[in-house]
């Protein structure tokens, strides 16, 4: 197919900053709070899952960065995969984000959007809230790319303002919780505990989305620049806001009354603001949750449409229409969200797709190791900072967490395992159709 020109390309340096931060900022930190406290009882570990989540995104994004700078074509692990290793493990890549990556978030984004929206008004049918939801989205980005672009610009914008708002009101909230920021012996244990490893899969699930800007990196102008300094700037500004509305959280509502919720946000604004105030709060982390929506919405059907180009058996996923939006791929998105939206519950869904996430994170990052060995000479626009630590450091975190999945939470970890078999099935049958040249 052939490639969008330089002056053509839609997505600005800030578009695609803003595309990272939206995919970060939204339905994790926004609902895992209360499951991480249920298993570490204290603020100090925490807040420390959420710094180690920062360190790991950091790491991660300038893994990408080198990746993305070498290879600057949409498609983000499915572009890199196929190269590094091979096209099977690429495919398989796609796979995984067709149902995981992207549906499935977009599924947990619409079912927390309705939690939120029924704490305001009681009565209100999630199920339709959220099929509302996507559909309407799908349809905004099935209009023009330039316009979904500027919808998100929009939206991320309200959303950062919000966090701001809550971060400075939390610190004037009448009863503030006591947190001690000294930990205690209890606290360091808790930090290497079994719990604190498998509690990451919620954090690493809330900062996913610190390389959404590799999936679109074709439609990015100057992306060997551009791209790392997306993925750079969004994981550093993400993280501080982060750690400070975690803490707010925890500041503003008693540590029992956040285990087991969804809705930690809606706690936060009744403490801060009172029962009026939280309503309007409430209704800003909607938008905030649509903005994540929108996001994911956009960028999740690159990937199919990427498998297209390369795979004769899907090209018909590679059409775009006159504006540039990928139609199928993004109706494909949809519909696999609408599905996962009826048959699913949020915890275990999330379990599943940090598992996978975490999964190919970790190869695609290791990538980096593997493409210094096989072509040390290679044109490389951005080198990874502090290599070889910090892509060791995203390594190691990604494994403890990951090896603890599958000893503490198994049958959420082996349906990860089968989607990658199935994966495998679909790709032997359709490796006898004939593939075009990856990256082509």
């Amino acid at each position: 197919m052939k490639g969008i020109s330089e002056d053509q390309k839609p997505v600005t340096l800030f578009s695609a900053t803003i595309i990272v931060i939206a995919n970060m900022i939204g339905t994790g930190v926004f609902t895992t709070l209360g499951f991480q406290v249920a298993s570490l009882h204290t603020a100090f570990p925490a807040l420390m899952l959420w710094l180690v989540g920062g360190v790991g995104a950091f790491c991660g994004a300038l893994c990408y960065g080198e990746l993305g700078a070498m290879m600057p074509r949409s498609g983000g692990e499915y572009t890199y995969l196929s190269n590094i290793y091979h096209p099977a493990v690429g495919f398989l890549s796609g796979w995984v984000s067709m149902v995981a990556g992207f549906a499935a978030p977009v599924a947990l984004a619409a079912i927390a959007l309705g939690e939120y929206a029924g704490a305001v008004f009681p009565g209100t049918d999630k199920m339709v809230l959220a099929f509302t939801a996507i559909v309407l989205l799908s349809l905004v980005h099935l209009v023009d790319v330039r316009f979904g672009c500027h919808f998100q610009n929009v939206f991320t914008m309200g959303k950062v303002l919000l966090i701001f708002s809550f971060i400075i009101s939390g610190f004037f909230v009448a009863n503030p919780q006591r947190i001690d920021l000294l930990p205690s012996g209890a606290d360091l244990r808790a930090v290497f505990s079994p719990n604190f490893a498998t509690s990451l899969v919620y954090v690493f699930y809330a900062y996913s989305g610190w390389n959404a800007s590799a999936y679109i990196a074709g439609e990015i102008s100057k992306p060997e620049k551009n791209l790392p300094l997306s993925l750079f700037l969004g994981a550093c500004f993400v993280s501080v806001c982060y750690l400070l509305i975690n803490y707010v959280f925890l500041y503003t509502v008693p540590i029992g009354e956040l285990s087991g919720k969804i809705d930690v946000g809606y706690l936060s604004a009744k403490s801060i603001f009172g029962v009026r105030g939280s309503t309007a709060m409430t209704l800003l982390i909607c938008l905030a949750l649509l903005s994540s929506l929108s996001s994911m919405v956009m960028v999740g059907p690159r990937v199919t449409q990427v498998m297209g180009e390369d795979l004769t058996a899907l090209r018909f996923f590679a059409r775009r229409n006159a504006r540039g939006a990928p139609v199928r791929a993004i109706v494909l998105q949809s519909s696999i969200a609408l599905f996962l939206v009826v048959t699913s519950t949020f915890e275990v869904v999330l379990t599943y797709v940090g598992f996978l996430l975490a999964l190919f994170a970790l190869m695609t990052v290791l990538g980096v190791f593997v493409m210094r060995i096989k072509e040390p000479d290679a044109k490389r626009p951005f080198k990874t900072w502090g290599y070889p630590v910090t892509p060791a450091i995203f390594l190691l975190l990604n494994g403890w967490m990951l090896c603890y999945l599958v000893i503490e939470r198994p049958l959420p970890s082996l349906g990860g395992l089968i989607t990658v078999a199935c994966g495998l099935l679909f790709y032997r049958v359709f490796a006898t159709r004939q593939f075009t040249k990856i990256g082509g």
